[in-house]
């Protein structure tokens, strides 16, 4: 992905697998081995367990190509969990999966997760929608990062589908960004004011002993240390298709937009990360039923009322 911010597009999508009668979650150590080994081609990739498989696009320009390679990437998915006698489930948290079927791919970078996180990771049965857009260096992704840091309640509102764990209604409607909030290398990112800090941050953060590279950072919106591209990673996974395209156009624009001020030399947006973490936080527990952070007005406004400013935005 090169060019100007905006220009193209991919996602990566992850889920469950779920045993074809029971639907309870599938532990298929030989098929994330195989994907591991790339033996499944370039679009199937393994998760930290044994019961998800990660789908990914190719780069695409335009809507309708991304939704035809959604589409495909599912179905190549599919195949492969139907290969080993699973289906597909395409939501945040498995509603009724107890924690003793959490079951980690036996990869030493797992091992080392473990080790030095505990059970924080031997409970993280979640998945979710990451969407790459293109930007032009990393200058401008670190640029674009910190001006998008308001919009990221709203769209994790728009997309929450992780209300249930164990059997039990958690009272969230993103269960998945409430747990995520105990990763230490996770979260909302810091305001930064050049590529430069990203790096002195990244370099920090590894002799600190928090991560051992720029990869293993899980901001929700990040650089990509891989792609020439900044990585919206708050997105629960979503059910449907259409909706999963729906939330890479948002993103895209999102990023268009922002560009644009980044270009007319516009500051980010001053918004101290304790607020943004309590924005964040009611994005989780309410969704879009509840008051959200407006970053237009500075304060809660009603979801709906939110969500129509960032289209009004946008």
């Amino acid at each position: 992905m090169s060019g100007a911010a905006g220009q193209t597009l991919g996602v990566e999508e992850e889920f469950h697998l779920v045993e074809a009668e029971t639907l309870r979650l599938a532990a298929r150590p030989e098929l994330a081995e195989c994907v591991a080994r790339q033996q499944l081609g370039p679009h199937l990739h393994a998760e930290m367990l044994t019961s998800q498989l990660e789908s990914s696009t190719d780069v695409c320009s335009d809507l309708h190509q991304l939704r035809c390679a959604l589409v495909n990437g599912r179905r190549e998915a599919a195949a492969a969990a139907a290969g080993v006698g699973a289906l597909l489930l395409a939501t945040s948290t498995h509603p009724l999966a107890p924690r003793s079927d959490i079951d980690i791919l036996a990869l030493p970078r797992y091992a080392q997760l473990e080790h030095r996180f505990g059970s924080v990771v031997r409970e993280l049965n979640l998945t979710g929608c990451h969407v790459h857009v293109s930007v032009p260096d990393l200058p401008t992704a670190v640029a674009i990062m910190s001006h998008a840091r308001p919009y990221l309640p709203v769209l994790a509102a728009l997309t929450a589908s992780s209300p249930f764990q164990e059997g039990c209604d958690t009272s969230y409607a993103s269960l998945r960004l409430a747990w995520l909030g105990l990763w230490p290398q996770g979260g909302p990112p810091p305001r930064l004011e050049s590529a430069e800090e990203y790096q002195a941050t990244v370099d920090q953060l590894i002799a600190v002993g928090l991560i051992e590279e720029a990869t293993a950072l899980l901001w929700e919106v990040r650089p990509s240390a891989r792609y020439p591209t900044l990585e919206f990673r708050i997105g629960d996974m979503c059910t449907d298709v259409d909706d999963a395209v729906l939330h890479a156009a948002l993103v895209r624009s999102l990023v268009r937009t922002l560009a644009v001020r980044v270009a007319r030399g516009e500051p980010p947006p001053t918004l101290p990360d304790s607020v943004l973490r309590a924005a964040r936080w009611r994005a989780a527990r309410y969704g879009l039923a509840g008051r959200m952070w407006s970053p237009a007005r500075a304060t809660l406004v009603p979801g709906v009322a939110a969500v129509a400013e960032l289209l009004t935005e946008l």
